[in-house]
């Protein structure tokens, strides 16, 4: 695991239509409304906080988004910042830092900051760094078998015995983020085996992608049957 550790939470506009498909594919990845992260070096002292909202000029915010995390446009016309600015800030950092990434439910996370370093023209280094998700981590202490992961409040909650206050803020997300993963690392819940071969699953995940037909490899076998027969003919 790398030296320093970056917590990260975004909130976005609403959710991908597809998952599949490109980040050229814009109408598709909703936009990043508030970005938050943190870093820590292998101390666990925090080193550096982020809280950023951004700019939506033309950007529909859904209904849906507004009652999860309640950024309405108006709020951003006052608080938000340019998208690249954002970008260049969070670019910096990674390139600085070259930390781990974390996050709970990383891979949305990490396609919403892939689409936005696309939008903003902003170098983008995620490809880079090691990531490491704590939703997908933590599957195991899952007591009910109808539920595959656990949200970050019912993880918080199950560490803590205590409510996540402030959630689908993406600084508290971020700071509970943090926290969680300290917990279950002190438990033994996370080792430093756990986290090298999620990164190795999630190279698998990096970009948007269709995934292979199953029927792919039948069709091969067709094929090669029919140019065998031919040949034979």
């Amino acid at each position: 695991m790398n030296k320093y550790l970056l917590f990260i939470d975004t909130e976005a506009s609403g959710l991908p239509g597809n998952w599949t498909l490109p980040y050229s594919t814009d109408d598709n990845w909703p936009h990043i409304v508030q970005i938050a992260w943190l870093i820590y070096d292998e101390h666990r002292n925090l080193v550096k906080e982020q809280n950023r909202y951004i700019s939506a000029d033309g950007v529909i915010i859904t209904d849906a988004a507004i009652a999860t995390h309640g950024i309405t446009p108006d709020f951003l016309l006052s608080h938000g910042e340019p998208l690249d600015k954002v970008m260049e800030m969070l670019a910096n950092d990674l390139v600085e830092f070259e930390p781990t990434i974390i996050g709970h439910f990383m891979q949305l996370d990490y396609y919403l900051m892939g689409a936005a370093f696309y939008r903003s023209g902003v170098f983008n280094p995620l490809s880079k760094l090691p990531v490491f998700c704590t939703m997908v981590a933590t599957t195991q202490l899952l007591r009910s078998p109808s539920t595959r992961q656990l949200r970050l409040g019912d993880l918080y909650y199950m560490l803590f015995k205590a409510d996540l206050q402030n959630q689908h803020n993406a600084l508290h997300d971020a700071q509970a983020t943090a926290e969680s993963f300290f917990e279950l690392r002190t438990r033994g819940e996370i080792s430093e085996a756990s986290i090298v071969q999620q990164n190795k699953d999630f190279e698998l995940q990096r970009e948007p992608k269709k995934k292979p037909s199953g029927c792919l490899l039948p069709a091969l076998i067709v094929i090669l049957l029919l140019l065998f027969a031919i040949y034979l003919l």
